[in-house]
């Protein structure tokens, strides 16, 4: 499945989101790599299968082997690191914030591709799951890294974009069943 066809399947009231994809795929902001990163882990980040399958395959093509794995891991570990950070910084005690988190992090240390882009696709996933405290650690590392706010902001108006259509393709395979 393509981009095109994912738009195809998205209904009338979701015309914005249309809209919106095609620009924010195309955003001078990011470099390839950046822009298709950001929204495989994005859109592995939002669990829905139709929209997997047509973010990976058209990043396929503007991916290397090293940098689609990153994406992976990106929205792996931080499926992981979003739900015990956001715990730490929610949590009324804030003695857990000062426990040892004892998970293994080692893809963040040797993410095999630049260490800007890897940060960048764990920011997009870190908006989606909702972990300011992980956003935050995230954003600081990649403006530190060289990238201005427009990059920041582009990464995640691509999450946002991605998690409206996957919201709204379960929307309505809920109403269908």
């Amino acid at each position: 499945m393509s981009i095109d066809t994912l738009k195809s399947t998205l209904p009338d009231y979701a015309k914005d989101l249309k809209l919106n994809l095609g620009s924010v795929l195309s955003a001078p902001e990011l470099t390839e790599q950046q822009i298709w990163g950001v929204a495989v882990a994005s859109a592995l980040a939002c669990r829905n299968t139709t929209v997997i399958r047509a973010v990976t395959e058209e990043a396929r093509s503007h991916l290397s082997d090293a940098a689609m794995q990153a994406a992976k891991t990106a929205a792996a570990i931080m499926g992981m690191n979003n739900v015990y950070y956001r715990f730490t910084h929610l949590v009324s005690r804030k003695d857990y914030a000062t426990l040892p988190a004892k998970l293994r992090m080692n893809a963040l240390a040797r993410p095999g591709i630049d260490t800007a882009d890897f940060e960048l696709f764990s920011l997009a996933v870190s908006a989606i799951n909702g972990c300011g405290m992980c956003v935050d650690s995230h954003e600081k590392i990649v403006i530190d890294k060289g990238a201005g706010k427009e990059a920041v902001q582009t990464a995640v108006r691509i999450a946002s974009v991605i998690h409206a259509i996957a919201a709204t393709l379960d929307g309505e395979a809920a109403m269908a069943a």
